[in-house]
């Protein structure tokens, strides 16, 4: 199967996406607390989506999740040689996001829902470091 260019598609940071960025360049994976009801915010924005504050704070998560669900695809994107996953995970502080698992072999009998995982930051530009999570801890004898 073909492989796609190397040159993924990146995000443009904005003010309320900013400190996310900073943060994985620094190679720590932050997200937004509301100081008003305590829930955990992620994607970052300008106010609370459970009580709509406006009082957010940046905190930094420990970057350890749980695979939630996730699809391999076969089809060439930017950026991405195939098979990639495709995947839903909860970080320990509570937050979904999307994100592809790296560092284990691409299939149904690898990818196991409920594992645990652990954030890594691949460089994509000066300015932006996307997040990546491998399984945790890491098997022995796997590689990518």
């Amino acid at each position: 199967m073909p492989t796609s260019s190397p040159t993924p598609v990146l995000p443009v940071p904005t003010p309320e996406t900013r400190f996310f960025w900073e943060g994985t360049r620094a190679g720590e994976l932050r997200f937004q607390k509301c100081r008003a009801c305590a829930k955990a915010i992620f994607p970052p924005r300008p106010f609370c989506p459970h009580c709509l504050s406006d009082k957010l704070e940046v905190v930094s998560a420990s970057g350890v999740a749980t695979l939630l669900t996730y699809v391999i695809s076969h089809l060439p994107v930017p950026g991405f040689t195939p098979p990639y996953s495709i995947a839903v995970v909860r970080l320990e502080e509570g937050p979904q996001m999307l994100t592809n698992i790296v560092n284990c072999p691409q299939s149904p009998e690898s990818l196991e829902l409920d594992m645990r995982l652990k954030v890594i930051f691949k460089k994509a530009s000066d300015d932006i470091w996307l997040p990546l999570f491998e399984p945790y801890p890491v098997r022995e004898g796997v590689s990518a």
